[in-house]
């Protein structure tokens, strides 16, 4: 069984996206990783670069950055990294720049890929999330947070990334058909410094709007304020992936939330029993399968 990894990043340095650890949990389940690297200079392609990994493969890229609809620039330059994995690839595993998977979860994500190898109508797994918000010691309760998405994918030619990269559509941009692997992605994008986070923001929504959009709605004070944009956290119980412990010990602002204060709307609340009575009421970019 041959493993690609895939992953894209552009300004890494900038907006302080853990890409290094990223790369770093996947590299045990891969034979090789590709990382689309966009045209920023701020120092990114050199951090990539510095990366202790016989395994990973840089491809250049250049954004584009009139893709200002949907988030699509993110899809393009996921599809441009995939281009370039190995035609003997079976499986490929794809990550964010703001993603990292646990090592604890590892035995079980390629368990999972060799039991389900011969089995054609399996286009990928499905993984579990948790959402960091603010710190490293709280996690997202509300169902604002997507609780599933696909991270490995069958390696043929058909894969393509769909809207703003969140999934993958396959043969006649169809969902793929997908069967839950025990594995947790502990995403961090929303764990940032609040100057870093708010340029952060204002960046990232000019690939989804117009300047106009942007400037009415996100531009604002110097620093990301997390307290006015959450109603509901858990904190965080678990281990932090073991390639993430330097950057939580390192974390040098301050955030806190008392989860006896969550707020639910009244959406939420229905979602929340809907779930228990084994109903999923959000949107799933995928075809679940039954074992």
């Amino acid at each position: 069984m041959f493993v690609s990894g895939f992953t894209f990043i552009n300004s890494a340095v900038r907006f302080d996206y853990p890409i290094v650890e990223a790369i770093q949990s996947i590299v045990p389940l891969c034979d090789e990783v590709v990382v689309a690297v966009g045209d920023a200079r701020d120092g990114t392609r050199a951090l990539i670069e510095s990366i202790d990994s016989a395994k990973i493969r840089i491809v250049d890229t250049v954004w584009d950055h009139t893709l200002r609809e949907g988030g699509r620039v993110l899809a393009v330059e996921t599809d441009k990294a995939y281009a370039h994995i190995s035609p003997q690839a079976d499986w490929a595993v794809y990550i964010q720049g703001d993603e990292v998977l646990h090592e604890q979860d590892l035995p079980a994500i390629r368990e999972a890929m060799e039991r389900h190898l011969s089995r054609r109508d399996v286009d990928g797994l499905l993984f579990k999330y948790k959402h960091f918000y603010g710190s490293y010691d709280f996690v997202g309760a509300s169902d604002r947070w997507y609780a599933h998405e696909v991270r490995v994918v069958r390696a043929v030619p058909s894969v393509k990334s769909f809207r703003d990269a969140q999934g993958f559509r396959i043969r006649n941009n169809e969902p793929l058909r997908v069967l839950p692997v025990d594995a947790t992605v502990h995403h961090y994008g929303w764990v940032k410094p609040p100057q870093v986070m708010q340029d952060k923001r204002v960046q990232f929504n000019k690939l989804w709007h117009d300047d106009d959009w942007v400037e009415t709605h996100v531009v604002g004070p110097e620093s990301f304020a997390y307290e006015d944009h959450i109603r509901s956290l858990h904190r965080f119980e678990g281990p932090h992936p073991r390639v993430m412990q330097r950057r939580v010990a390192a974390m040098n602002w301050t955030f806190s939330f008392d989860p006896s204060q969550n707020r639910w709307t009244w959406k939420e609340r229905l979602k929340s029993l809907a779930k228990k009575l084994g109903v999923n009421p959000n949107y799933a970019n995928y075809k679940l399968l039954r074992r």
